[in-house]
């Protein structure tokens, strides 16, 4: 649901820049009509579901082991805190934590060893950091820190795999956002890796649920190599959720118009460290990975799983993507030449161009767009009448074309849900 704040107000103005007041009148509307509906309030978790996790995920056979990947560089020591916690909180025991840390100074390693146990944190690597430790607070081995749980993980509930262990690996450089992350990626021991934003967290039932999908893929003789899940937004002391992204299963037109994959991104380890990030999609580096991976998982469409369940918690403040798109538009642009880069790959003679919605892309062909007639699953054309930002019809929806989910923040979010058309020729679309 919308909320008037001065952040929604600099979104309109935004919008209104890029499109005109026409279409911004026409978003307004679109976004008070969505005020009518009943309020978004996620639910954690009853407390009997996540004891039967806790009990009950050795008898279902769950061995799918987890390292999560998260670079930092000048982490709020409470957005940390909270993000461990949402770790240790973890119904499902096989994950083990890497914090990548980039920062200039000692201020994350201090922050994270006031906040936990000694022993409780392998602190790896000597790194750029300034300053020293000297002063840093201490505690005897019975003390427990501040916010986090003492109680160690089961380190044997899953053989060969230190579970529950939280490492923290000083860089040696700051190389970015995607150069950040691959200095992680060969730390990583579990069979996924999982990716978490540093001032983000997850539900205490994220990992179980990505186990128990694993574990059910396996058991239909799938090895999935890709999961996802929905997710929501949250203010910045996580005293307000809203703005659920609940996704559609796989949808290769809507992702080529938009990375609505987005968060709790989970990816078998191997080929997310034969692919890695690359920096020159930083700000998008996410979406440029998936895509490539997506690409290689041609004819295999069943090894990507969706999670029809929230898991993450996407925090929205005056810094983030999710507060202020126009705060990262770089992040918006590398998406669209990552969009490019996947149709030049595929030997498309198409142009990646931004719609009217910050975030959204379309391909197009020679002067126009050429839409594919391709069948949907079911048989038959996919068509829409629904009206777009603009007031008039939108155009005929194909499978190449994917209905973009009102996903973002505000009275006035970029992305609003209006239609974000894929054009393929018929000789060069996805599948057989």
């Amino acid at each position: 649901m919308g909320r008037i704040n001065k952040a929604n107000l600099k979104k309109t103005i935004y919008y209104m820049k890029r499109n005109g007041i026409r279409r911004t009148w026409y978003a307004v509307l679109e976004r008070l009509e969505e005020r009518k509906r009943p309020p978004y309030v996620w639910t954690p978790p009853a407390d009997r579901e996540l004891e039967a996790q806790r009990r009950g995920w050795q008898r279902q056979g769950l061995c799918a082991r987890f390292s999560i990947l998260v670079p930092t560089y000048r982490t709020k020591p409470e957005y940390l805190k909270e993000l461990v916690e949402s770790l240790r909180c973890q119904t499902y025991p096989g994950w083990e934590l890497i914090l990548a840390d980039a920062t200039e100074d000692c201020s994350v390693e201090r922050a994270l060893r006031d906040m936990t146990e000694p022993g409780q944190v392998d602190f790896e690597g000597g790194g750029q950091g300034t300053g020293d430790l000297t002063d840093a607070p201490g505690r005897s081995a019975g003390d427990a820190a501040p916010g986090i749980s003492a109680e160690p993980g089961p380190e044997d509930a899953l053989p060969g795999f230190h579970s529950g262990r939280i490492r923290y690996i000083r860089l040696e450089r700051n190389e970015g956002i995607a150069g950040n992350t691959n200095q992680a990626l060969p730390h990583a021991a579990g069979d996924y890796i999982g990716l978490l934003d540093h001032d983000d967290v997850l539900t205490p039932d994220a990992l179980y649920e990505m186990a128990a999908a694993i574990g059910q893929a396996q058991e239909r003789g799938t090895a999935p190599a890709l999961l996802y899940s929905d997710e929501d937004k949250c203010n910045g002391d996580r005293t307000e959720y809203f703005e659920p992204h609940r996704k559609e299963d796989f949808n290769f037109d809507l992702l080529l118009s938009n990375n609505y994959i987005c968060h709790f991104l989970v990816m078998e380890r191997a080929l997310m460290q034969e692919l890695g990030f690359r920096s020159e999609y930083d700000g998008a580096q996410d979406f440029d990975l998936v895509l490539r991976a997506v690409a290689g998982l041609k004819g295999r469409e069943e090894a990507i799983l969706h999670i029809p369940r929230v898991l993450y918690h996407w925090r929205c403040h005056p810094g983030s993507t999710a507060e202020n798109p126009e705060s990262k538009r770089h992040a918006y642009e590398a998406g669209r030449r990552a969009v490019q880069d996947f149709a030049d790959r595929q030997g498309w003679a198409a142009k990646a161009v931004d719609t009217a919605h910050v975030g959204f892309y379309a391909l197009r062909y020679g002067d126009g767009p050429l839409v594919s007639g391709r069948p949907n699953a079911g048989g038959g054309p996919r068509t829409s009448g629904r009206p777009n930002a603009g007031g008039g019809p939108a155009q005929a929806a194909g499978p190449m074309q994917a209905a973009a989910p009102a996903q973002a923040a505000g009275l006035m979010r970029a992305a609003a849900p209006m239609q974000a058309a894929v054009f393929l020729t018929a000789g060069r679309m996805w599948g057989p």
